[in-house]
């Protein structure tokens, strides 16, 4: 049986909300099947559409079934969601005709506050969308940090750092964010950034997958340019900061397990495998199919030559054969 205790603590924890001009009845739980069709999903516009969550979820269900029950409120003669819309939307993926679902007689205000406590947890909400959650909630009845900090149980500076990260994006960043494209890690990075400069560099950031760090670098290098020349050459050769970053950084990278050798081998593979993520994210770039003949011509001997060289690391790469039976026990 589904042991639903942390989620009668979730509800405890917002029973007592009094704010001024809000419902404040006591919050009652009963579980119910419901129809896909009576789910209000009008909540989702503050989670971030994540389809390989999502298939990750529809590809569980499809095996298991559903595993826990959905959270809803009545409201309007229909059955407003608050946790569970990756369920939902897998369920519809699978022609699911319902899901169980935990019912609430709540208000408005304290699903939101939900919204961020059921997620807790696990923390399976990303900062932006927790960042949503506040900015409404301030929003809607006007309340101060302090009162956010009250009302969810976060502390005062974990509700600013929230703010700032939703406050300082431009309009378009944040489409990106709610549509997957751009991580709340990857976003930090661009806080920093005048927001009409948000957009060239996110789309490096995103063109070559760079991981927070590098994201981080590649923000901090633009705002050191000295002019519009080198800002360019920035977005343009971003391979270039990154490879300064990473040699910069060698030295913290070393394993006492290793002999000087060891580590300088461990230290190659980490410049390797960073050119050919950028490589790889060239190579899916969508303008490689706006490529004119005689670029194709000029850049094809280069790209053998690095096929070549990919099969000669191979052939080394399979000399260094190590036993099953010699590998750390990974458990």
């Amino acid at each position: 049986m589904y042991d639903c205790k942390w989620e009668l603590d979730c509800i405890r924890n917002i029973s007592h909300l009094l704010l001024p001009g809000l419902k404040n009845d006591p919050v009652s739980l009963r579980i119910e099947e419901i129809p896909l069709a009576e789910f209000d999903l009008s909540l989702s516009g503050m989670r971030i559409m994540n389809m390989a969550r999502i298939l990750q979820v529809e590809k569980s269900m499809q095996v298991h079934g559903q595993l826990q029950p959905v959270v809803a409120r009545v409201h309007e003669g229909g059955y407003q969601l608050i946790d569970g819309f990756k369920r939902v939307y897998a369920a519809e993926d699978l022609m699911m005709k319902s899901l169980q679902c935990h019912l609430l007689e709540i208000d408005l205000t304290q699903a939101k506050v939900l919204l961020l406590s059921y997620n807790r947890l696990h923390q399976s909400m990303e900062a932006w969308e927790e960042a949503m959650v506040l900015q409404d909630l301030q929003k809607t009845h006007s309340l101060d940090q302090r009162s956010l900090a009250q009302l969810t149980g976060y502390s005062r500076s974990w509700v600013s750092r929230r703010l700032a990260l939703i406050g300082r994006m431009g309009e378009g960043i944040s489409s990106e964010i709610m549509m997957g494209a751009l991580t709340s890690s990857q976003a930090r990075a661009l806080i920093k950034l005048p927001r009409g400069n948000q957009g060239e560099v996110a789309r490096v950031i995103t063109t070559f997958g760079l991981t927070s760090r590098q994201s981080d670098v590649l923000a901090e290098a633009f705002l050191k340019a000295k002019d519009e020349d080198q800002q360019r050459y920035i977005l343009a050769h971003p391979e270039q900061i990154l490879k300064n970053d990473q040699m910069d950084s060698e030295e913290e990278i070393y394993d006492p397990r290793l002999s000087s050798f060891g580590n300088d081998l461990m230290q190659s593979t980490g410049i390797v495998i960073q050119s050919v993520q950028i490589m790889l994210s060239r190579l899916g770039d969508q303008r490689m199919d706006m490529l004119n003949e005689t670029e194709k011509v000029i850049i094809t001997p280069s790209l053998q030559q690095t096929s070549q060289y990919c099969k000669k690391l191979t052939e080394y790469i399979d000399h260094l054969k190590i036993h099953k039976s010699e590998q750390p026990d990974e458990r």
